[in-house]
């Protein structure tokens, strides 16, 4: 027993592992933020290292120190690419001055106002507060205030109470030993449904829109009519069955279509609000700009591509003289300084280097990625159409680099050209192949199959194998399931959700 267990605890196994060092982990990380990000990735790294500092508009761009020490190494641009690929981290010996924990950061509202930067945010009232206020003021005894508040608390993000009653109950029976009925906790919960946003705690989206057509103004043309199709005829109007709601509740479809116009003013998600402020600071700072210039004199009759890396707000760095010469000063003395003092500095020093190093090798790859992309999807950068099938593979292979590599630079990048802003993401697609042998980019197709569905006759939406047909005739051989992948991709419902009442 003894030696089968010895035997079990000697078991040896043997594996290839190669490990990410610090400074191949700060490169990957640069290489996947957007310019967005990057100047203040960059700000916090000349926070953390006095030894990185901003150059002035006539020095060079960025500048890194060649002869600092005989022992700082420079960073293998070509070993840092290779590891680019999946292997294990090894995070114990990662270096905190380099890591970006992928935040996004947002611009001050002023760049040029230093002061804003240190103002914080307006307060801004959540949902949740504004309603407490509104149900203090309500007439409320002691237990409907407990019934108000679990009911307010179990509100999902779109607003709906989707708790059973009586879970309500029991749990202020529970815990405050008040015997509620389910009854009364309906009652708290229809009259929290009247406050702002109106519709909120609703059980359901028929609830929901039926309360605010109630609520609604007396005046709004096809209100009457809307409350009975909702309250009445609702399984029929969700599968929109008009020939039976115009049966059943007698009517005509000029009035359905009024009652349709009234219902699609109410909201459904009452509780999907938001503070205005972050959406105001969502927006997109383009990484590249691409443009085609036309064949003229100062182009020797042929036209070429201007494409330009944004690197507007990034500051540029080099290494601060006055730490260069103080480390060579330490060199030069006979009697060195301490250990620690001697560590520190060369610790900053090699920091420093290796990161204006990443943020060089980061300009090179985003520049070859973006060049490879335009020389693949010309006729798109210079005519605004004709997109080629292109995949990551496609990339990687004519810059010499992984996939995961290209997947990092294309991943949260944008491109501004003269047909609008794009995600880099948007050139990737795979292809198909005409009756003609002629292969097409799948976005071409998507574009072809809604430009179908927009032109549709939506008493008689197209099903999806009538549309895999009208796609067949105009020489694209699609099947059935594909075009029902490709109708939900660009979120048009199935044909019989599509159905309207002209």
């Amino acid at each position: 027993m003894l030696k089968n267990q010895q035997s079990l605890g000697q078991r040896l196994s043997q594996g290839l592992q190669q490990k990410l060092s610090p400074q191949q982990l700060q490169y990957i990380k640069l290489l996947q933020i957007p310019t967005i990000a990057l100047e203040q990735r960059i700000k916090e790294e000349m926070e953390l290292n006095p030894v990185l500092e901003e150059v002035d508009g006539s020095a060079s761009q960025l500048e890194t120190l060649d002869s600092v020490s005989e022992e700082t190494e420079q960073p293998d641009s070509e070993d840092a690419l290779e590891s680019l690929e999946e292997h294990e981290v090894d995070w114990d010996d990662f270096n905190d001055n380099t890591d970006y924990d992928g935040e996004t950061y947002s611009t001050p509202v002023n760049p040029d106002i230093e002061e804003w930067r240190d103002l914080p945010n307006p307060y801004q009232e959540t949902l949740l507060e504004r309603l407490e206020e509104q149900v203090s003021l309500l007439d409320f005894n002691e237990e409907e205030e407990l019934i108000a508040d679990q009911i307010l608390g179990s509100l999902d993000e779109d607003g709906y109470f989707r708790r059973e009653l009586i879970a309500v109950a029991d749990n202020i029976t529970f815990n405050h030993g008040v015997f509620i009925e389910e009854d009364e906790v309906e009652a708290v919960r229809k009259q929290i449904q009247l406050l702002d946003p109106i519709g909120i705690a609703s059980r359901d989206l028929q609830d929901c829109l039926l309360v605010q057509l109630e609520n609604s103004d007396p005046e709004l043309p096809g209100r009457n009519l809307a409350i009975r199709v909702v309250r009445d005829a609702w399984t029929a109007f969700e599968k929109k069955h008009f020939a039976k709601l115009v049966q059943k509740l007698n009517t005509d479809e000029e009035a359905l279509k009024e009652a349709f116009d009234a219902i699609r003013h109410m909201d459904p998600r009452p509780g999907a609000v938001s503070d205005g402020l972050e959406e105001s600071q969502n927006y997109i700072e383009p990484d590249f700009e691409v443009y085609w210039r036309g064949a003229d004199q100062t182009t020797s009759g042929k036209g070429e591509f201007v494409i330009s890396l944004n690197q507007r707000n990034a500051p540029q760095l080099r290494i601060s003289p006055e730490y260069t010469q103080m480390w060579e000063e330490i060199k030069a003395r006979k009697e060195k300084p301490d250990a620690q003092t001697q560590q520190f500095m060369k610790t900053k020093i090699d920091s420093a280097n290796w990161f204006i190093e990443s943020i060089r090798q980061r300009q090179n790859t985003l520049m070859n990625t973006m060049k490879t992309i335009v020389a693949l999807q010309e006729d798109f950068f210079k005519y605004g159409d004709g997109l080629k099938p292109m995949i990551l593979k496609d990339v990687a292979e004519r810059i010499g680099m992984d996939i995961s590599t290209v997947s990092r630079v294309v991943n949260g990048k944008y491109v501004q050209s003269n047909f609008g802003v794009h995600e880099l993401k948007y050139f990737f697609n795979e292809g198909l192949t005409t009756e003609s042998g002629e292969e097409v980019s799948n976005r071409e197709v998507k574009n072809i199959l809604q430009a179908i569905i927009a032109g549709e006759d939506k008493r008689n939406p197209l099903s999806d194998q009538a549309l895999a047909d009208m796609l067949n005739e105009r020489g694209y051989k699609v099947a059935r399931r594909t075009v029902s992948k490709y109708r939900e991709q660009l979120n048009e419902p199935v044909a019989r959700l599509r159905k309207q009442i002209i």
